[in-house]
């Protein structure tokens, strides 16, 4: 018996001390987690005294709309077409390619259509009705429609072009236009939250977000100034031209590119940084072209094997493989087989940065320039000056584009020293040198390309792309021939 009272006793005890611990649990347990243990009944306002306040979740959770709100007004869609004059005889139709892909086998008749041949999006920037948007989106065609979210539509024209950063101002007359306010790109980090507005297929207006995956993305082979910033936020056919923003709707960048080999998203797209986009803009409203910087150098990026044949312990700079004659990295002494380490203070990586750094550099301006050569360092101080006539391409478009006629979409510059050496032409050769040339245009259905010399318009020698505009403008011809050379020698072209 006794045994069986204190067994008895023990097994009490053992019991009371499990429930205690399992209270003692339940309380520490419902002090961590004020909702575990608690029911519908409960009163909220009865938590510890140390409890923290809740706060709203920053998590993916979280709404984008008051952002989206705040920044949608001011992207826009854009349409493009451009206006041909149609073929006459049905024969002829058939066999034209771009009749078929454009218009189709239907067609018929003799009178001129427009054909919408592009469809993006666009940035409004300032309240009068600039626009930010890509050159490729709005370089050459004729007619240029802007459709608001409100639903207003207004007709475009373009303000300039930059071919080199992919970047175009057009502008609509309107006033008190909902805008987007503008960031510094420079402070992107990898990682930060973005949003992706634009009208991607002509669906309408559509918002995708993701982060930044990268910044100052080069090497692409899409433009000649890239310094990307590289988003897994969906990007499609359409987006061209739109905002890249941050959580706050300030403007970041304008989309431009995806990498794909389908044409749809596959989550790395690139968009130019606002920076640029800027200063590429203020350029373009002043003077028509963009101010860039000029070395007179061909550099290319060090590799291991490079750099051990130089002497470098590291595989990073620009080397110099050609100095332009009596350009201002000759001038101030550079030498083939030099290599770039230091420009106006900063360190260099690689050729493209160097590329990018000169161009930001004001013309006139002198700047301090560190090399290696024969492994020991070399202080210079080149003086920069102006980037070719070869960047200068809003004026001529401007004017061909406000009067239609064969060289309509044929982009024109000055034949300088500087494009004679790059482009290898002979010192008799005078004329307006081919800048750019749209790929539906009358001309180039002829075979003219970039590249090449106009010398003679319809039938009179022309020395400036200012003659070549003129005598193409005050033409009745609808047939004009054009005198042109290139590297194969001098020819002539019909343009019809």
């Amino acid at each position: 018996m006794k045994t069986t009272r204190v067994q008895a006793r023990r097994t009490r005890l053992l019991l009371a001390f499990g429930a205690v611990l399992l209270t003692a649990g339940f309380i520490l347990r419902a002090e961590q987690d004020p909702a575990a243990g608690s029911d519908s009944s409960c009163n909220p306002s009865k938590q510890p005294a140390h409890a923290a306040p809740m706060q709203p979740s920053k998590g993916p959770s979280e709404s984008f709309a008051p952002t989206v709100k705040k920044v949608a007004p001011a992207v826009v869609r854009i349409v493009t077409a451009l206006r041909l004059e149609t073929l006459s005889d049905g024969a002829a139709k058939n066999e034209d390619p771009l009749w078929r892909y454009f218009v189709g086998q239907a067609a018929h008749g003799g009178s001129r259509h427009p054909i919408e041949c592009g469809l993006g999006s666009g940035v409004i920037v300032t309240e009068d009705g600039y626009i930010l948007t890509n050159c490729h989106l709005v370089n050459g065609p004729t007619e240029i429609k802007v459709t608001l979210q409100d639903g207003r539509e207004f007709n475009a024209k373009v303000v300039g072009l930059d071919p080199k950063s992919d970047i175009a101002v057009i502008k609509i007359s309107a006033h008190d236009l909902p805008t987007v306010s503008v960031a510094e790109s420079r402070n992107v980090q990898v990682g930060d939250v973005v949003l992706a507005i634009g009208n991607p297929f002509g669906v309408g207006q559509t918002v995708t977000h993701g982060i930044v995956s990268a910044t100052d993305r080069g090497g692409m082979g899409i433009e000649d100034y890239e310094s990307f910033i590289q988003t897994d936020a969906p990007i499609n056919p359409g987006n061209s031209g739109g905002a890249l923003v941050d959580v706050n709707g300030h403007l970041i960048g304008i989309n431009t590119a995806i990498l794909s080999h389908s044409g749809g998203n596959l989550g790395i797209g690139f968009a130019v940084p606002s920076d640029l986009a800027l200063k590429v803009m203020a350029d373009l409203v002043k003077h028509g072209y963009v101010v860039r910087g000029y070395l007179g150098v061909e550099a290319q990026d060090l590799t291991p094997e490079l750099a051990k044949e130089f002497g470098l312990k590291h595989a990073t700079g620009a080397l110099v493989a050609a100095v332009v004659p009596s350009a201002p990295a000759a001038r101030a002494g550079l030498e083939v087989g030099d290599v770039i380490t230091r420009f106006d203070g900063k360190e260099m990586r690689d050729a493209r940065q160097l590329k990018l750094l000169v161009a930001e550099v004001k013309p006139g301006q002198a700047v301090p320039v560190e090399v290696l050569r024969n492994g020991s360092t070399w202080p210079l101080r080149v003086t920069i000056a102006q980037a070719s006539d070869w960047e200068r391409l809003a004026k001529a478009q401007r004017s061909c584009d406000e009067h239609p006629g064969p060289l309509q979409g044929v982009t024109m510059g000055e034949l300088n020293g500087e494009l004679r050496q790059q482009l290898r032409v002979p010192r008799y050769v005078q004329g307006a040198v081919v800048l750019d040339v749209n790929q539906l245009s009358a001309a180039a259905q002829a075979g003219l390309r970039p590249g090449d010399v106009l010398q003679s318009v319809d039938r009179q020698e022309v020395k400036t792309a200012e003659e070549a505009s003129r005598v193409a403008q005050n033409t009745t011809n609808k047939r004009m021939l054009l005198r042109v050379w290139s590297n194969s020698g001098s020819r002539f072209l019909v343009v019809d």
